[in-house]
């Protein structure tokens, strides 16, 4: 082999300056001596760094949730070009580990091309410690697979955890306010399924977690009683592992808003001795009750329901229309105040009205006297619907127990306005859990009176997500309205409905 001299003019051979080269084995270019004694482009020729790494690969991809597959079964999220993706794509090349890595980085590919590209530059020891640098570049191919989250909810019949919430009531506004409760704070989003029945919901789970998530909402919301149970579907006695489904029952009171109760004489002590005939104001966390003849408050908790439990003795279907005759309202000096007397509600005004049922009005002069908590409602000529008591066939074993002189005749609930002109009038709406359910003709005149009751409560609406529905117009000026008294929902607490629509591109 022959060496090269190329020692500077005026340096010696044997100073510390000297550079000696040799030619290359294969093509005689002048290199630095190496193990190898040949060029880098020549060592290149030769040996392949990067012959045990493949230069294309797949990578599985699903398009329900936008997640990419890590072996053996994670899935995990990942954005185009991100260090995550670009760690999972390193990781599905195998011969990566007998070299050393660099350098790394994406090469642009069109988004929709399924392509991922990804530039290396990686270090190998080639022919007695000789150090070998190249760069190359590996194709990723993006397949689609549908992860296993997403196939069990396309079967929609796969589910390990079940939560049924019933209620055993005439009535269904508790449901349909909790309805819009799950809705708001959206506790349905883990759900695999969900099946309206007959007497409630049945939510469906793939883990005990999201249905005990599920259950702990029911319980902030509502005063319920749960009960549990499991089956059991297969066990592996090598590794004593068992397979249950779990079911949740959830009771929802039997009461709703508007109903009339009776309760013992227990409970009326405990409650600062309000009237044991009362009414349902609102049904929440728990259980609101007002004595329509002394505006008295009262509130059930869970526990304390469950434990003395007491039902409706009359619903509002079972409700009458009044006319008002006369009212005159009730000075506060003029109210009997008992010791240990239970909050007054501050929102109602106790008055005498004179009342006669719309069906005998001009046939027979039989006006009632009624004491009723409505008196800043009312005035002559209003109607009104209550509960006549009289002519109520009550199947109760402690409102049988009372003195028949202190039951009163009738009890008033609310001002009744022309649902028809309501209707016409309502210009927003509810979003709902399940959109393609048939309605009857009973179930859509409740939810008509659950709507009415969102208009004439402003408190219970504060936890209802209220739409504006486009379709209906906004009435300019408020004289063309028929009665301007008539409680409506303002354009200030409604909602846009957000409808995200692809359009299709025109030809340019």
């Amino acid at each position: 082999m022959e060496y090269i001299n190329n020692t500077p003019t005026g340096v010696s051979a044997t100073g510390s300056g000297a550079v000696n080269k040799i030619l290359c084995c294969e093509c005689g270019v002048p290199i630095e001596p190496n193990a190898s004694n040949m060029c880098v482009p020549c060592l290149r020729s030769h040996v392949d760094i990067t012959e045990n790494i493949p230069k294309q690969a797949v990578i599985f991809f699903c398009r329900n949730c936008e997640r990419y597959l890590n072996p053996p079964n994670e899935w995990v999220q990942c954005t185009l070009e991100s260090k995550e993706l670009l760690s999972l794509c390193l990781k599905r090349l195998q011969g990566l580990r007998q070299v050393k890595l660099v350098d790394a980085g994406f090469v642009w590919t069109e988004p929709h091309s399924k392509r991922i590209k990804v530039k290396l530059t990686v270090h190998g020891e080639v022919m007695n410690d000789v150090v070998l640098q190249q760069v190359f570049v590996v194709e990723f191919t993006v397949n689609n697979q549908m992860c296993d989250d997403c196939h069990r909810t396309e079967a929609k019949d796969f589910w390990r955890c079940m939560v049924q919430v019933r209620q055993k009531a005439v009535n269904k506004k508790t449901l349909f306010y909790l309805e819009q409760m799950i809705l708001k704070h959206k506790a349905h989003e883990n759900t695999l399924g969900i099946k309206p029945t007959a007497g409630g919901l049945d939510f469906f789970y793939a883990t005990d977690a999201h249905a005990r998530k599920m259950v702990d909402f029911l319980q902030a919301v509502l005063p319920v009683k749960v009960t549990t149970s499991k089956k059991l579907i297969s066990h592996d006695i090598h590794s004593n592992s068992y397979n249950y489904k779990y079911s949740y029952a959830i009771d929802i009171v039997p009461v709703s808003k508007g109903s009339l109760v009776c309760l013992n004489k227990r409970l009326t002590q405990q409650l600062g001795h309000i009237s044991p005939v009362c009414l349902v104001a609102k049904v929440a966390n728990s259980i609101h009750l007002i004595d329509p003849q002394t505006a008295q408050l009262a509130e059930v908790h869970n526990m304390a329901f469950w434990k003395t439990p007491f039902e409706a003795i009359c619903n509002p279907k079972q409700m009458v229309e009044f006319v008002v005759m006369d009212v005159e309202i009730i000075r506060d000096s003029e109210r009997k105040i008992f010791p240990g007397q239970g909050p007054v509600s501050m929102r109602h005004s106790l008055a005498d009205v004179w009342v006669v049922k719309s069906s005998e009005l001009g046939i027979n002069d039989n006006t009632i006297h009624v004491k009723s908590h409505l008196g800043n409602l009312l005035k002559p000529g209003d109607s009104v619907l209550g509960y006549d008591l009289r002519e109520a066939n009550v199947n109760n074993a402690d409102f049988e127990k009372l003195n028949p002189d202190t039951v009163p005749d009738v009890l008033l609930v609310k001002k009744s306005y022309d649902k028809s002109v309501r209707k016409q009038n309502r210009n927003w709406k509810l979003k709902h859990l399940a959109e393609d359910v048939a309605v009857d003709t009973d179930i859509e005149n409740e939810y008509n009176e659950f709507l009415e009751d969102l208009e004439e409560d402003p408190e219970l609406r504060q936890n209802v997500n209220i739409f504006r529905d486009k379709t209906k117009q906004i009435p300019v000026d408020t004289n063309d309205m028929e009665d301007p008294s008539v409680p409506r929902i303002t354009l200030e607490e409604m909602l846009d409905d957000l409808v995200i629509e692809d359009e299709e591109m025109g030809d340019v």
